[in-house]
């Protein structure tokens, strides 16, 4: 994630998920924060298809 467009995908990307409650991409810390019921894996499988690596997940 370089840029403000990156940070504007993954929120997208994020947004489209069932169970997403709140999010919060930071493009300093090149991190998003989600908040809900949804699964990491899920998370996950969206970033990708965004197109961006997903480094780690931590609770």
């Amino acid at each position: 994630m370089s840029c403000a467009h990156c940070v504007g995908h993954i929120e997208e990307a994020l947004e489209g998920l069932s169970g997403v409650t709140n999010i919060e991409v930071k493009l300093d810390e090149k991190a998003a924060y989600v908040e809900g019921t949804v699964s990491d894996e899920s998370v996950r499988v969206a970033i990708e298809e965004a197109g961006y690596n997903v480094l780690s997940i931590e609770d």
